[in-house]
């Protein structure tokens, strides 16, 4: 029987939005203004992926989800705080995300600023929370602490974005486009395997074949991204398409054609799935996603 990805997406899911909930300030604390924001963003749909990632890489080395949850719910807050910077005007300047107006379209730009800013927060007060991480290995909790600090600062998520808005309207070789990418976006995907397969207490030998899935399944998903910002249906992927064009950005199709990307994508998404073999069924989830995010359309 196919393994009903669907499902376990929306399961997963629904764990993770409970928890988020339950961990993020209420709108009732002041300042209420900036807790409203920040639950704006982060509630606006999406499709949790970093957050079930986490998830999917513990349970494939055999750990309970409950132990996962707040390493989980702490990389959906930095995500949402990227996507709440990345579209301000002094970056990509978008109207839409995930089908609404944007954080600084509603709140404006001073709060969107400052809603981004207390995510990132929250999120390692949240994993550095005794409480929340009651049963993880302490060792194991300051690992995935400063992995994840590390793939989300300079040398991961933003130094890629700095390279990205550098390299715009600029002719740019495959180093660089590679760097972009795999830093961009490949870096939170590798830090959300890597915080599952640690908390979850992986051996060396699982960790391995994890972080080789995360590398090269993360890269993946930003090659389909850039693929769908040409072809995609604005209404289906609820922000705005044709923007990477627009402003001249490096992706693969503008550097390699769009039938050289797909197939770049495709190569990636059979050595994600090699990587994970040796996992046996425990890994389903992971095999099932890595297949989603290249054929994917939204």
């Amino acid at each position: 029987m196919a393994f009903n990805l669907s499902g376990y997406l929306r399961g997963r899911t629904e764990l993770v939005d409970a928890a988020l909930d339950r961990w993020l300030p209420g709108e009732e604390l002041l300042p209420s203004a900036l807790h409203r924001a920040m639950r704006y963003s982060v509630f606006a749909g999406g499709k949790r992926l970093r957050p079930v990632l986490v998830l999917a890489s513990g349970e494939a080395v055999g750990a309970a989800v409950e132990r996962l949850l707040p390493a989980a719910c702490a990389m959906e807050m930095i995500h949402t705080y990227s996507l709440i910077h990345d579209d301000l005007p002094a970056m990509d300047d978008d109207d839409f995300r995930r089908g609404r107006p944007t954080n600084h379209k509603v709140f404006g730009e001073a709060n969107a600023i400052l809603a981004g800013d207390a995510l990132l927060t929250e999120a390692f007060r949240l994993l550095a929370d005794p409480a929340a991480n009651r049963g993880c290995d302490p060792a194991a909790v300051l690992r995935v602490i400063e992995t994840i600090a590390r793939c989300a600062g300079s040398q991961g998520m933003v130094g890629g974005q700095v390279v990205d808005m550098e390299s715009e309207g600029k002719p740019v070789d495959f180093a660089t486009l590679q760097y972009i990418h795999t830093r961009k976006t490949g870096a939170l995907f590798l830090a959300s395997i890597q915080a599952g397969a640690w908390l979850g207490g992986g051996s060396e030998t699982q960790v391995a074949a994890l972080t080789r899935y995360g590398e090269t399944a993360g890269l993946a998903f930003q090659i389909a991204d850039d693929i769908l910002d040409i072809v995609g249906d604005q209404t289906a992927l609820g922000k705005d398409v044709g923007s990477d064009q627009a402003r001249g950005k490096v992706t693969y199709p503008a550097l390699l054609g769009l039938s050289e990307a797909r197939r770049h994508a495709e190569e990636l998404r059979d050595l994600a799935l090699a990587a994970i073999e040796p996992l046996g069924a425990g890994a389903e989830p992971l095999r099932a996603i890595a297949r989603y995010i290249v054929d994917r359309t939204s």
